[in-house]
C-alpha cells in the first residue's frame, strides 16, 4: 500500500519496549482493557477486562499485572496463555484524554497468594467479586500509542442512574441473559435431536409438523440434475469487482490526503 516510510516512522519514533513515565501513570488510571490472545494453533481469541482504577498494576516500567475475577469459568483466555504466553492489550481512555496505549509482551498466570507474597503492597479490593483468584503478569514487549482520531468520546453515567455493579454474580439476569437468544438455539437443538417430526421441520422455531410437510417427507425423492446458471454468477463476480475497485479508489484517495497533511477529524466528530 506504499507506506513503508509512515511505518518505519512510527517504529522509530513512537514504539518502545517499556512504559514509560506518561504511560505508567495513564495505565494507573485506567478501567478497562481490551485483551487478546491465541493457543498454541493460533486460534484467537478477544476479550474485555474491567476493574475500579488501578486494577491493572504497573509493578516496573516492563512489568504489568491484572486480576483474573471470577467469570464463566470457561478460562478462555488463561488458557490460551498456557499454550501461547504472547498477547496484546489495548486500552482506551473514552472520557478524558481520548487516546489508547497497547501494550504487547509475554504472559505468565500467578495465583494470588504467589503474587501478593512477591508484591506485599498490592491492594486488597473489599468488593468479594473483584477479589482475585489468580494473577496475569506481563513482561513488556512493545508499548505504542493507539491514534485519538477515530476514539468517541464517551462520558460517564452517574451512579445512580446506573445502578451497582453485580460483580461475581451468577445471577443470568444481571449477567445479560440469553441476549443474542444462542441458548434458546440450543434448547430448540436439542428438543429436535432424536424427534423424527421436528427433524423434518424447516427451521427451528416451527414448532410442528403440518400432515402435507409429513406426506412429502415420505415421498422418495426424485432425481434431478441441476443446471447451473452462469449469469447470476457472472453479475455477482462483476458486483464484487465494482466493489473492490471502489474500496481501494477511497483507500488512495484517505492516503493522498494524509501524505498532503489534511487533518481528518474522525468518524465520530
Amino acid at each position: 500500500m506504499g507506506t513503508i516510510e509512515r511505518a518505519d516512522r512510527f517504529y522509530d519514533d513512537q514504539v518502545l519496549d517499556h512504559l514509560n513515565a506518561r504511560m505508567r501513570e495513564f495505565v494507573g488510571r485506567q478501567e478497562m482493557f481490551f485483551l487478546a490472545t491465541a493457543d498454541r494453533h493460533g486460534e484467537c481469541d478477544s476479550t474485555f477486562r474491567a476493574g475500579p482504577p488501578g486494577f491493572v498494576q504497573v509493578l516496573d516500567e516492563r512489568t504489568i499485572a491484572y486480576p483474573e475475577y471470577r467469570g464463566n469459568g470457561v478460562m478462555a483466555s488463561i488458557g490460551n496463555i498456557s499454550e501461547n504466553p504472547h498477547l496484546g492489550i489495548l486500552m482506551i481512555d473514552f472520557t478524558r484524554d481520548r487516546i489508547g496505549l497497547h501494550v504487547n509482551g509475554r504472559a505468565r498466570v500467578v495465583m494470588d497468594d504467589e503474587m501478593r507474597a512477591r508484591h506485599p503492597d498490592l491492594p486488597v479490593d473489599p468488593v468479594p467479586g473483584r477479589r482475585a483468584q489468580l494473577w496475569v503478569e506481563v513482561a513488556v514487549e512493545e508499548t505504542y500509542i493507539h491514534c485519538a482520531k477515530h476514539i468517541p468520546h464517551l462520558q460517564k453515567v452517574p451512579r445512580q442512574a446506573s445502578g451497582p455493579r453485580a460483580w461475581g454474580t451468577d445471577d443470568a439476569k444481571r449477567k445479560g441473559g440469553d441476549f443474542f437468544g444462542a441458548a434458546a438455539e440450543a434448547a430448540s437443538r436439542r428438543e429436535t435431536v432424536g424427534d423424527p417430526e421436528r427433524e423434518i421441520a424447516a427451521g427451528p422455531e416451527r414448532e410442528a409438523v403440518t400432515e402435507p410437510e409429513r406426506e412429502a417427507a415420505a415421498e422418495p425423492e426424485r432425481e434431478t440434475v441441476p443446471v447451473p446458471d452462469v449469469a447470476p454468477a457472472r453479475e455477482v463476480r462483476a458486483e464484487v469487482k465494482r466493489e473492490v475497485e471502489r474500496v481501494l479508489a477511497r483507500a488512495q484517495h484517505r492516503g493522498a490526503a494524509d501524505a498532503e497533511g489534511s487533518d481528518f477529524g474522525g468518524w465520530f466528530g
